[in-house]
């Protein structure tokens, strides 16, 4: 049985976190994002580590004072399947509910996954209009996207 450790992120991680996901951004998977923005956000990333090894890491990002994100998901090939990106989702889940935050929402293409945590579909136009005009207009699918809104609220 591997042992990962979660830690919150620093800035001396973010080179290792943008190669992670690179063929992720390659194949617009997740969208990139500059180490300006990483760095900007440092605070709300989780990584996970086997070893001396970054194999995932997610990020909780705040939207409003009563809903945030679940983004930026990555678990190393290879070592998916085993409960890596369901712990990092509950790890951004509990601190949710500690910052007060009612409602985590997520747009995926791993809906099942999502689901299995306990979020439900809605309609991408309930997104919040912000949410469409600084994250996804940078996707090469935009507008064309087969990802899934989903949320998850919050007790």
């Amino acid at each position: 049985m591997m042992k990962i450790k979660y830690q919150k992120a620093k800035l001396s991680n973010i080179n290792e976190m943008r190669e992670l996901i690179l063929p992720e951004v390659e194949s617009g998977v997740i969208l990139d994002r500059s180490e300006d923005e990483i760095a900007t956000n440092i605070r709300s990333y989780t990584l996970a580590y086997k070893e001396d090894t970054l194999v995932g890491f997610t990020a909780l990002h705040i939207h409003t004072n009563d809903l945030a994100e679940v983004r930026s998901l990555i678990v190393k090939d290879g070592l998916r399947g085993q409960k890596i990106g369901e712990n990092l989702v509950k790890s951004a889940l509990e601190e949710a509910v500690y910052l007060g935050i009612q409602r985590v929402l997520s747009l995926t293409y791993k809906q099942a996954f999502f689901e299995r945590l306990g979020f439900v579909e809605i309609p991408k136009e309930s997104l919040p209009e912000h949410k469409i005009w600084a994250d996804c207009i940078k996707c090469k699918h935009f507008p064309v996207c087969n990802e899934v809104s989903l949320i998850k609220t919050l007790s």
